[in-house]
């Protein structure tokens, strides 16, 4: 029996990851070995994705002024509605498809 049909078998990592990923297993192999269960863990992948992430963005980044920035966008995008507009855009509020005005 090779290691692809060993129960529990714990790969030593993904293929060009270093090891950084060590987190994948097999495990209910059928007896003929023709299937069994994979599971990945993926959350060394998303600690990284965000530090590279925050490492683009650089130190000048100030997530207060985004955020600012984004409130100011929303009142601007929704600002100056017709009668209509403004009907359609309070029915969907109460519906809480979109957030009341600041609150988004």
């Amino acid at each position: 029996m090779n290691d692809r049909n060993t129960p529990d078998h714990q790969p030593s990592g993904i293929s060009g990851t270093s090891g950084m990923f060590d987190t994948s297993s097999v495990s209910g192999i059928s007896g003929d070995g023709t299937s069994g269960t994979f599971e990945l863990d993926l959350a060394g992948h998303e600690a990284r994705r965000r530090a590279e992430v925050l490492a683009a963005l650089g130190d000048a980044w100030d997530p207060i002024e985004a955020m600012t920035g984004e409130a100011d966008a929303q009142r601007l995008l929704y600002s100056g509605l017709d009668a209509e507009q403004q009907a359609t855009y309070d029915m969907l509020v109460a519906a809480g498809v979109l957030p009341a005005a600041g609150q988004g």
